[in-house]
Parts: structure tokens; sequence; C-alpha cells
């Protein structure tokens, strides 16, 4: 059989990366349910109309088509199904088929593989983990959860750091002060001009211009106005100031804005005191999507900016509606897959070893294994994760084949009544031991990640 081609896209982390990627999600969970958010899951396919009514296109979902299609045939897309390529389409419709079994406002972290058709690069997968936090409410939804849901991820990315993740800053802006100024302006294409701002990390300002004259009508002073209010960002509420100053000297009034700076005002105010130096009022940030209403964060790792960013969300004022109920929420993404891949292809962090075993059990001779493997239960019953030498070979030989696997602690059976000896390959240091007592040092127990310096 010819080695197999790699599929482009679709990542597959060698043992040690797998440590790396079950360690940031570990840590994810703990933080989330400290804040009291409810773990849930949901199916991998929902209806193909379902998934395009936000306006994505058929070319970004992977499309199911059933066995007993017949060749050729042309399925009827009201039938179809499709991959999911976010974690908002199936929660929302999770929402709707369970509002009568849910106390809200309801609180769920979801940790799951999602798909989607686009070009691999650097950090971008067409098949990956996301890890989502979200807030919904029956009716409404207080402001306050657009404060605490950023504070929440800095505080899951936060205990990170100490195995070398790099800090976060997380950068917020609130949609109803960009609406309420374009507004303002005399612009009408409010979501054009979303749309276009988004677009100024990728392209550059002078290029953004042109598309808001070409696009969404505006005069080239109104289209500078718009890439002004961009440019202004802080760590405190002089962006508030700032935002004012500019309304002023065009014109703009609107209760709209001031509401959405009042909303920002008390976000960066209250991130300053719960994370210091972490939550950024950046004016830039869009979010291109058109259900965004309120707070929209985008989240960079410092000193890794070009990869762009690695948690995203926002406030939407309809999360699902039934005809009767509308559901707001705010909610946050974290795209596990490109933090890890950084981490990785960066050198940043390192596992200690990429298997679970701390301890290898030696065999003398074939007739001997039940020995080792009695040696083997009685350490795994205290806790201890344990492997048996897979052949009765030369100690040497299985001391090697330790090393391979990274165990750190080679165990030998005594023979004729002589005590067990266990050895820690890496120093040579051999002791006498009992399968009733012995454990390793708590630092040697299971694999841990560190950073790669370390």
């Amino acid at each position: 059989m010819a080695r197999p081609t790699p599929l482009s896209g679709f990542p597959e982390w060698l043992p040690d990366g797998r440590v790396v990627e079950q360690h940031v999600l570990d840590t994810l969970r703990r933080t989330f349910e400290l804040h009291g958010f409810a773990g849930i899951e949901t199916r991998a396919v929902e209806p193909l109309d379902q998934l395009l009514r936000k306006g994505e296109t058929s070319k970004e979902v992977y499309v199911l088509r059933r066995l007993q299609e017949e060749d050729g045939a042309e399925a009827d897309r009201s039938g179809q199904l499709g991959l999911h390529f976010d974690l908002t389409v199936p929660f929302a419709r999770y929402v709707l088929e369970n509002a009568g079994h849910l106390a809200f406002p309801f609180q769920r972290y979801q940790v799951q593989k999602v798909w989607r058709g686009e070009r691999p690069q650097d950090g971008r997968f067409r098949e990956f983990v996301q890890a989502d936090i979200d807030v919904v409410g029956a009716g409404d939804l207080p402001y306050h959860y657009e404060v605490d849901l950023p504070l929440v991820m800095a505080e899951a990315l936060g205990a990170l750091r100490d195995i070398g993740v790099p800090p976060v800053r997380i950068l917020v802006n609130n949609r109803r002060v960009a609406e309420g100024f374009y507004r303002g302006l005399g612009l009408t294409d409010v979501e054009g001009v979303l749309r276009s701002i988004d677009k100024l990390d990728k392209i550059g300002p002078e290029k953004v211009a042109a598309l808001l004259v070409a696009e969404t009508g505006a005069t080239p002073e109104q289209a500078q106005a718009c890439l002004d209010l961009a440019a202004i960002s802080g760590g405190d509420a002089g962006v508030v100031d700032r935002v004012r100053e500019l309304a002023a000297r065009h014109g703009v009034e609107s209760e709209l804005m001031e509401q959405g700076l009042g909303e920002l005002r008390q976000l960066v105010e209250a991130a300053a005191v719960r994370a210091p130096g972490v939550v950024v009022a950046d004016l830039k940030i869009a979010r291109g999507l058109d259900y965004y209403t309120g707070s929209v964060y985008e989240t960079v790792l410092v000193g890794h900016e070009q990869l762009g960013s690695i948690c995203s969300g926002g406030r939407y004022d309809t999360l699902a509606s039934d005809g009767k109920q509308t559901y707001p929420g705010v909610g946050l993404s974290i795209g596990v897959s490109r933090l890890v891949s950084r981490l990785l292809s960066g050198g940043l962090v390192r596992a200690t070893r990429g298997v679970p075993a701390a301890v290898l059990v030696a065999v003398t001779a074939e007739d001997s294994r039940p020995a080792s493997d009695a040696v083997a239960t009685a350490l795994r019953a205290r806790g201890v994760p344990v492997e048996v030498a897979p052949t009765a070979a030369k100690f040497g030989k299985q001391i090697r084949h330790a090393d391979r696997r990274g165990i750190p602690y080679v165990w030998f059976p005594g023979e004729d009544g002589a005590a067990d000896q266990v050895k820690d390959i890496r120093s040579g240091e051999q002791v006498d031991a009992d399968a009733a007592t012995w454990a390793p040092p708590a630092e040697d127990l299971w694999p841990r990640v560190v950073p790669a310096q370390a």
C-alpha cells in the first residue's frame, strides 16, 4: 500500500500535541464551570437551509448525501443535511427545542468539532475544535452579561499563561456606537459600512475608503469620518470622550450612539478592575456578521497578531425566536485548533511526555509475566498509570523501550525473594520499592504541559 497523502486542513496531532490540546480543553472547561456554565453537546448535522440562513454560501458547508440516493440524483435542498460550520446555529435550534426544560438566563459551554469548506492556511482548518460560551435569556438579557463574558474568557486564557501561552488582548467595541455614528453622518447602509470597516486590517484604510465610497454611497468626507472613528482605541474610558469629540466635529447626534458609549464605558471600567491591561476598546472591531447588535469582541495573542483573532463573538438580540418569544444572547467562541496549532508550530509549549504511563514494569521471562501484571494492577489501583513491557527482552532493551516512549521509571520485579526495584532512567537512581506504597513524584505522575524552554 502506498504511503497516504495527508488531507490539507484536517489537523491530526501527534501524542505530544494531543496532550497539549487536552490540557487547553481541560483548563477552559474548568474555568467555564467555575463560572456556572453548563456543558452541552449538539448533533453534528443541521438542515442545510438553516445553515445558510445567515448568508453563508453553500461552498462553505459540507453537505451530506443520503446513502440511498441514486448516483447522480439531485437532492432536494429542503431535505439536505450539512455538517455545522460553527456552534451558533445548532445552539439556537437547541434553545428553541428545549426552551421548556431550560432555566433562563441559560449559561452554556460547548466544545465540539466543526467543519468549514474554506482554503486552509496558517491557523485555519476545514475541521477544527471550537469552545463556546453563551448566556441566553428569554425575552430580555441584562447588559452586565456583555461585561461578564469577555472577562470569563480573559480568565480562561489567562489560566494558560503558566504553560507558556502568550498574553491576550481582548478588543471590544459596541455596534450601537458604530451604527449611531454612521446614521448620524447620514449613511443608511450600516451593514455595508461595517463590512468594509471589518476589512481594515486586511486591505488598509485607503482601499476601505474606496469601498465605502463605491459600495455604500459615502462621500469622501463621510468615509474619512468612518476611518477616524475606527482609529480610536484605548484601555480606559477616555475612548468615550474621543468618540464624542469626533462626533461633535461632524455634527453627529445620536441617542443610539450615546447608549453604546455608556455600555462601552461600563465594560472598559469593569475590565480595568477585574482584568487590568487585558481588555482594550477598539472602534475598528466591526465583526461583519449582521446578527450582532451590541458589544462585539475579538481576541489576539500578543506577539502573534498576524494569526488573527483566536476568540470572537458578541451580543445578538435575536439568537432564536419561535414567533412568540425571542431569545437574546451574548457569546464568545475560541478557535481551539487555531490556538493549539500556534502553540505547537511556534514551539511555545511542550508536553513532558506523550504517553500517560509513568512506569514500565519489566518482564523477566514470559512465564513470569503474571507477576509483572500483578505489580501493574497494584500500582494502577493506587492511581499510577502503568504499562507492562511488550516482551521479555534483555533489561537494557526494555529500558530503551521506556526511554523511546518517554516513560520515566522502569520497575524490576524481584526474583527468588529479592525486593522489587524501580529505576529513574533519567538520573539512573535505582531503589527498592513496594507496589503497595511506592509512587512517583507528583510532577511525574501524569504528562504535564510546560513552557518549551522549561
